[in-house]
């Protein structure tokens, strides 16, 4: 599938996914993309047509130093920055001295597994995730009432955020998982070998769960994060507990569904 922004990997409306009370989400909403610094000319003057009026970059300080959005020059969209510490692909940090491979294998050994990633972004990330929530129910400028998410890869803190939107609203579950999986094929070959490049470039040893956490979209790692939403009462009561009001959950239902129910 081609990228919504030309130059970028995983760029797409998440319009068009059938909702578990019939009908689909609505396009122009909701939109979620890989961090926009390799858009193309043409790749800015396509974002600059869409009805995007705010992106939300969960990106660290550190990432969006590194390699910082290109943005169209023709209109102003509003950045709105909620930087997300799991799921970050920064560079390394400082330290005294080099670094022994033995050492780097060591910290290898204690990465989370996707699971334990995704779930921990659910417990620490509330407040970020209820605000984006809260954007999309509130557009500020009815011309560019659409709001595009991004970190990185556009498939981890990304994926996990449009997944709880997209599960509060009613879509249904299939849906959801194929569209975080889809992430895995977008982003298969310039994108992934560049970044395994990358790592590999500073003596990082690719060990296979790096490799997956840094390329891999697998479908079991946003069931377990839809799972431990369940358990806790759902997608809903989630976004509840980080202070959004039942008024500002009706007003995303009905931006991203068309209903308030």
């Amino acid at each position: 599938m081609s990228s919504l922004i030309g130059g970028t990997y995983n760029a797409r409306d998440t319009g068009g996914m059938p909702l578990t009370a019939g009908g689909a989400t609505r396009p122009g909403v909701l939109l979620r993309s890989d961090a926009l610094g390799t858009a193309s000319d043409n790749g800015l003057a396509q974002l600059a047509a869409t009805p995007i009026g705010v992106i939300v970059d969960f990106r660290t300080d550190s990432e969006r130093q590194q390699a910082p959005d290109r943005l169209p020059a023709s209109r102003t969209i509003r950045i709105v920055e909620l930087p997300l510490l799991e799921g970050a692909l920064a560079g390394p940090a400082p330290s005294d001295g080099p670094v022994s491979t033995e050492a780097m294998r060591a910290a290898l050994e204690q990465l989370p597994t996707m699971p334990e990633l995704y779930v921990g972004m659910l417990e620490h990330a509330g407040e970020a995730f209820a605000q984006l929530a809260r954007l999309v129910a509130r557009p500020a400028d009815p011309r560019f009432p659409a709001v595009l998410v991004h970190c990185t890869a556009g498939k981890d803190r990304t994926g996990v955020a449009t997944a709880l939107l997209l599960d509060t609203v009613g879509a249904r579950r299939e849906a959801i998982v194929a569209d975080y999986a889809a992430s895995e094929a977008n982003l298969a070959g310039r994108w992934a070998d560049g970044m395994l490049a990358r790592l590999g470039a500073m003596g990082v040893p690719l060990s296979p769960r790096l490799t997956e956490l840094v390329t891999a979209t697998p479908r079991s790692a946003i069931e377990a994060a839809l799972a431990w939403l369940d358990e806790r009462g759902g997608s809903a009561a989630y976004l509840r507990r980080a202070g959004l009001s039942e008024q500002e959950l009706g007003e995303l239902r009905e931006r991203i569904t068309g209903s308030p129910s």
